[in-house]
């Protein structure tokens, strides 16, 4: 996330007549943010039912998102560097709601990953409104409402699955129930307008449109290739075309970069062998955290008297059978810096990935009952909440002071790739694994899901473990 506003040193002369109002209302742009990103996840296998899909296809559902956040971080930080961070949330904002209605009234597949792509500026939200408050408050004011604003997304998060279930439920409608997040998002738009001030820093310049061009086509075409290999062959000209084109541009991509005054993300901290290696669990970290929603929504229901396995569960009990998972991830989250003071932040970032490790591995062995699945989503929210609040502090710590700012955008833009890349990787697992007579993947398919999340995990414990930095008491 590179929108840290450049002017964030100085304070203005004559702040906001309100600063908590003007913080309330990036609060509920958080709290509709949260409710977005996850109120979707227990609508999934409904949605699957509505379109006529695919188990398998779910997961480009969320890939398509990332793919599409992935570029609009970096862009619309560095938009609002240029020409104000208001007014990249703003427009923001107004893309997230077109494409919530498109998502809601979405009459086949392709449309809706379509508003998926439209959604992709709400992973900007954060760091825009982050920028624009350490531009416009004092210090110790930044602080606190940069801290209400993480709450805020949390606790939007943690109701959006419930509150969905329960309309899902009252309405019996996909269509009614996703229009709720709609009008959600609708509504923030105008209050974007109301209050909130501009940011006062900019800085000159321009954008990276190259980084722009080459970093979006080298990942649909990745993800293209790697969707090519749902029926479980990788051997073919549709897998591996796209595939070596993808990594020529990505290629492409690192090469701009690195000539670049003015990158779109600053690829050379990758080769820092300080912090690379978080990097690189950063980046597994959003291929399990990110990939496992669909399917284990998928999983969750799915009939077992036709499948063989899942629980046939509707999108209410769906949402609170992810309950504990939601739960387990704030406690995470709020008592990674009481561990860490015990340990060292090192440590717990490499408990917490042991933790989801152990969580995938019990999804694996153990699946048959609801009661099982609920106690392994607990532990893996609880490991992902500590991972959360651990990574970011170990990257910046085993950075230059100057670059935290970049390290933290790269952080995020890294952990993001990962999920979208996720998304193509899972599809293809379950495509593998399809019966014929059903058209569903088999029971394998979801297990084969949790052991790559369950391995991905563990190299994640590797790599936070072998990172070459200076130790710190703080930090160790």
């Amino acid at each position: 996330m590179t929108a840290t506003a450049p002017g964030s040193a100085a304070r203005p002369t004559a702040p906001p007549r309100s600063v908590t109002a003007v913080v309330g209302l990036l609060v509920f742009f958080e709290v509709m943010s949260g409710f977005l990103q996850v109120g979707l996840a227990p609508l999934l296998p409904g949605l699957a039912d509505h379109l006529g899909i695919g188990s398998a296809d779910l997961n480009w559902v969320v890939s398509v998102q990332l793919l599409a956040a992935a570029v609009c971080v970096p862009l619309l930080g560095r938009l609002g560097d240029l020409y104000g961070h208001r007014r990249m949330l703003r427009t923001a904002l107004a893309l997230i709601a077109v494409g919530t209605i498109v998502v809601a009234l979405a009459p086949s597949y392709e449309v809706l990953l379509l508003g998926r792509v439209l959604q992709g500026p709400i992973a900007a939200l954060l760091p825009l409104e982050i920028a624009l408050v350490r531009d416009r408050l004092p210090v110790d004011d930044a602080r606190r409402a940069i801290a209400r604003l993480v709450g805020a997304l949390t606790l939007g998060a943690m109701a959006g699955g419930v509150v969905m279930g329960l309309v899902d439920s009252a309405f019996g409608d996909l269509r009614l129930t996703l229009l709720v997040p709609a009008v959600l998002a609708v509504v923030c738009v105008p209050i974007s307008f109301v209050a909130v001030p501009e940011s006062e820093g900019r800085t000159g310049g321009r954008v990276d449109w190259a980084g722009v061009a080459l970093l979006s086509t080298a990942m649909i075409a990745l993800l293209g290739g790697v969707g090519g290999a749902e029926g479980g062959s990788w051997l073919t000209a549709r897998v591996f075309g796209p595939l070596l084109l993808g990594a020529v541009l990505l290629g492409a991509w690192v090469v701009v970069e690195l000539r670049a005054t003015e990158p779109l993300v600053d690829v050379r901290a990758l080769a820092d062998l300080r912090t690379a290696p978080f990097y690189a669990a950063a980046f597994l970290f959003g291929v399990f955290f990110f990939g496992s929603q669909a399917p284990n929504s998928s999983f969750y229901a799915a009939d077992p008297e036709v499948l063989g396995y899942g629980f046939g569960l509707s999108a209410l009990a769906i949402s609170l059978t992810l309950l504990p998972a939601s739960a387990g991830s704030v406690i995470g989250s709020l008592g990674t810096a009481a561990l860490a003071r015990r340990i060292g932040y090192r440590p717990t970032l490499m408990a917490a990935f042991g933790l989801v490790a152990v969580s995938f591995l019990q999804f694996a062995l153990l699946h048959t009952s609801v009661v099982e699945m609920a106690v392994g989503s607990a532990f893996l929210g609880l490991g992902i909440g500590l991972a959360l609040g651990a990574m970011p502090t170990v990257i910046v710590e085993a950075t230059e002071p100057s670059r935290t700012g970049i390290a933290a955008a790269l952080y995020n833009n890294v952990k993001t790739l990962g999920g979208a890349v996720a998304g193509g990787v899972f599809a293809s697992v379950l495509g593998a694994f399809t019966s014929g007579a059903t058209g569903e993947p088999g029971e394998g398919g979801y297990v084969a899901v949790w052991l790559v999340g369950a391995g991905c995990a563990g190299l994640a414990v590797v790599m936070s473990a072998i990172s070459r930095r200076e130790e710190s008491p703080a930090a160790s």
